[in-house]
């Protein structure tokens, strides 16, 4: 019997402040708050996926669960319809957002690259480009 895994459910960001996290990923990228805990967590819905945004400091000492954190930049792609992404490209910079860099990848697929408040490195992506 083969056993595989069949998606990631949940991805984790680290972040410094709650309200600044809630107001980027809410706010600008209109992702759906689903849980918030002051001073430890904001949590956000992404189609079927989970992000999971922590105070690195919280998560690495509470004890209830295995130590968990980083620091540094983080990197997550999301990925956005075909026909949406040029809208998202055009809106990010006037909701304050600068795109770092856009990259022409083989087949002729493009991403863009920006940042968030915690220069954790986001790109937008669209179907197929890893298919």
């Amino acid at each position: 019997m083969t056993m595989k895994l069949t998606s990631i459910k949940e991805t984790c960001l680290y972040i410094s402040d709650i309200e600044r996290c809630k107001n980027f990923y809410h706010d600008i990228l209109n992702l759906p708050v689903i849980s918030e805990v002051q001073d430890r967590h904001v949590f956000f819905r992404i189609g079927e996926v989970v992000l999971l945004c922590f105070i690195p400091e919280v998560t690495k000492k509470e004890g209830r669960f295995p130590a968990h954190f980083a620091y540094g930049p983080q990197h997550i792609a999301f990925e956005v319809p075909k026909k949406d992404y040029e809208k998202w490209k055009d809106l990010l910079p006037k909701r304050g957002v600068q795109i770092t860099h856009e990259h022409t990848w083989s087949k002729d697929f493009k991403s863009f690259y920006f940042n968030d408040p915690d220069d954790n490195v986001l790109e937008l992506v669209v179907p197929g480009m890893w298919d």
